[in-house]
């Protein structure tokens, strides 16, 4: 039987007549609680949107774009300056996520940010990160990516950057280096930093700030800035080669670079949208700087439009504004569609009229975003599927994604299957298209999984591919199984044979794009359930014992992003309602409702949601680039916990007591 403990500090229960009625009544509670709570949250035309928040390097980097330009918003950047200071860690440095450690590259960034906002370098915190900085090596061993932004504002030379000559957008995909065979996101950041690195451009500048105090060596006498520790033997290799070819780029044809330029550009121009290049914020800041470099004014249509692009990743709050590195409408409105799907049906539905209404607005609103019209970069691998998937961002027609697509078209599926049947069956066409030889699915890109490149000196963040993983073709396989079609049961096989050899010998998935082990563990189960596996196959099993073995003594569950860095996976010292959330609905799909593990983790839901209906986490929930780049998504704390106690309300009240959805 279910004892809600915490529950009982701010609920008073003295009157309940049995313990099955308060638990009912409590989840019902707190389902309505929180549905009124993100329906409150939903945008006028239907669609939600949430903070998407990283670490301190994106909101650096724009106050040095600002100085780079001399576009310098000293009001704004004050903002920004609030903000670099509140999560500055108790190491002198900047992490990257919370309670985090020490990041060099970070750190330095911030500093350098901190520097021009006009923060005196003796003051406390300054002089702590500035400690710190030295103590782990100076900026002279920071990542490429810093080491690039340096050289841009002549704190170091460009030597002290990776070879990466602009000829390269010249060679064809077969090619070995071809940017198509790097991801989405390191094309888009890739191709207009190449222009850069050619030209050589130096920021303006005006108010002359430099950051030569964080480095040990002074950076002429710096002699080793390209080095490991290397991945693998290879990484030796690819560094001889960019020893050989150093001498040699200075010398190659002008005509040859003029045209290298031009290709970049010609690649560049068609995708910058409304959103930007590639909607991500490194590409969009290297498309401004790039513009200025070929002296194109500000006031060029295009320009002005890359910068008001940058512009719409700024979030205000309170005191303090930092920049988003992108947004995830498309994202957030599937999550939170499916949430309120789940709240409005059954037999305890809260409010199924309203909310129908409102998914019908969500759903038009997405219909008006799937992209059937526009080959994207995906189509290089497979000319031969038509379009038909959802970007995350509010416009990235060359770039949308399999995952938002599986969850856009599992809601719409869900809600109104014959409605949304041309939207659905394209869908379909695309993921099915967009499959990889080895069954899984990447996110962008198919078979993005030509390993020796993260091994190039200029890889050294080692995400410069697209991959499958266990998460993503786990959305695709839950998807394809709710629309049911007897000709897709091959398609699913095949991903299925790939999840079985994916998991980790503790009995997990790891989950590539959440946090990490727990969201991984939580995607596979689902698609199990929705593609027929038994639950009680061995893998099941497995993953069962591994989550009931990382439940916390207060009944939730957490998970630290240290386990994309060696951590244990699902340890974390506190419990997060988002992870909880997928602990127990990964539970649920395959027959667990009545297990003491999810009683305690619904309990646990119940007793962390505030009286407003909402949750509470600082933790971070998923990442970019594992040891690289990490994410908080704001409504993830809100709408999973309002999907799992929604589903763990409506199994016990029906009639099979089975989760007929693929999510």
């Amino acid at each position: 039987m279910l004892i809600y403990s915490d529950v009982l500090e701010r609920r008073d229960a003295s009157a309940q007549p049995d313990l099955a009625a308060t638990e009912t009544q409590r989840v019902q509670q707190a389902v309505e609680s929180a549905q009124a709570a993100l329906a409150g949250m939903q945008q006028d035309d239907g669609h939600w949107v949430f903070e998407l928040e990283a670490d301190a390097t994106i909101p650096a980097e724009y106050v040095l774009l600002e100085h780079y330009l001399d576009r310098i918003d000293d009001t704004l950047e004050k903002r920004i300056g609030v903000y670099l200071r509140r999560i500055q860690g108790e190491h002198g440095g900047w992490p990257l996520y919370h309670d985090g450690g020490f990041d060099l590259s970070a750190s330095v960034k911030a500093y350098f940010a901190l520097k021009a906002i006009g923060d005196d370098i003796d003051a406390p915190h300054m002089k702590l990160a500035r400690e710190a900085i030295l103590d782990r090596g100076g900026a002279a061993r920071t990542n490429v990516f810093t080491r690039f932004q340096m050289a841009l504002f002549g704190e170091v030379p460009w030597h002290a950057t990776p070879v990466m000559p602009v000829e390269l957008m010249l060679l064809p995909k077969t090619a070995f280096f071809s940017m198509w065979n790097m991801s989405y996101w390191s094309r888009s950041v890739v191709a207009p930093l190449l222009v850069l690195r050619a030209m050589e451009p130096r920021a303006i500048n005006p108010r002359g700030i430099h950051i030569q105090e964080l480095f040990v060596t002074p950076p002429d006498l710096v002699t080793d800035w390209i080095r490991g520790p290397y991945r693998s033997v290879w990484g030796r290799v690819f560094k001889h080669l960019d020893s050989v070819l150093r001498p040699i780029e200075p010398h190659l044809p002008e005509s040859l670079r003029k045209r290298a330029i031009r290709k970049a550009i010609d690649f560049i121009e068609p995708r910058l949208g409304e959103g930007g290049l590639g909607a991500i914020y490194p590409a969009m800041a290297n498309v401004v700087m790039m513009y200025r470099a070929l002296g194109v004014p500000d006031t060029d249509p295009r320009v002005e439009q890359a910068w008001r692009g940058v512009q719409d990743l700024l979030v205000h709050n309170g005191d303090e504004t930092y920049c988003q590195p992108c947004v995830s409408p498309v994202w957030d409105t599937g999550l939170s569609g499916l949430a309120m799907a789940e709240a409005s049906s059954g037999p305890g539905a809260t409010k199924p009229a309203e909310t129908k209404e409102r998914l019908r607005r969500s759903m038009e609103w997405l219909r008006e975003r799937q992209i059937l019209d526009v080959k994207g970069d995906w189509a290089v691998n497979c000319p031969d599927v038509r379009p038909g998937g959802w970007a995350f961002q509010y416009e990235n027609d060359f770039y949308p994604d399999v995952d938002d697509t599986a969850v856009v078209g599992m809601l719409m599926h869900r809600e109104d299957a014959a409605g949304n049947q041309e939207a659905i069956e394209r869908a379909r066409e695309w993921i099915i298209g967009m499959q990889s030889t080895n069954g899984g699915w990447g996110a962008f890109d198919i078979d993005n999984d030509l390993e020796l490149l993260n091994h190039i000196p200029f890889s050294d963040h080692g995400a410069l591919l697209d991959p499958p993983t266990a998460d993503v073709s786990a959305r695709c396989i839950s998807f394809l199984s709710q629309l049911g079609h007897a000709e897709d049961r091959p398609v699913i096989d095949r991903a299925l044979t790939y999840l079985f050899e994916e998991q980790e010998p503790e009995g997990c998935w790891f989950g590539r794009w959440g946090t990490n082990y727990i969201y991984g563990t939580w995607s596979v189960l689902c698609a199990f359930n929705a593609a027929g596996v038994p639950h009680d196959h061995p893998a099941v099993l497995r993953a069962v014992a591994w989550l009931e073995n990382v439940q916390r003594a207060d009944g939730g569950w957490g998970e630290d992003c240290a386990t994309f860095e060696g951590g244990t996976p699902g340890q974390y010292d506190e419990s997060l309602p988002s992870q909880t959330a997928w602990a127990v609905l990964g539970l649920m799909a395959v027959g667990r409702r009545e297990s003491e593990a999810v009683k305690r983790g619904i309990a646990y839901l119940v007793s962390a949601q505030d009286g407003e209906g909402r949750w509470h986490e600082q933790p971070y929930n998923a990442v970019g680039f594992p040891k690289v780049f990490y994410l908080r998504y704001h409504g993830y704390k809100q709408f999973f916990p309002l999907m799992a106690l929604s589903r763990f309300r409506n199994l016990g009240l029906s009639n099979t007591g089975k989760v007929e959805y693929g999510f």
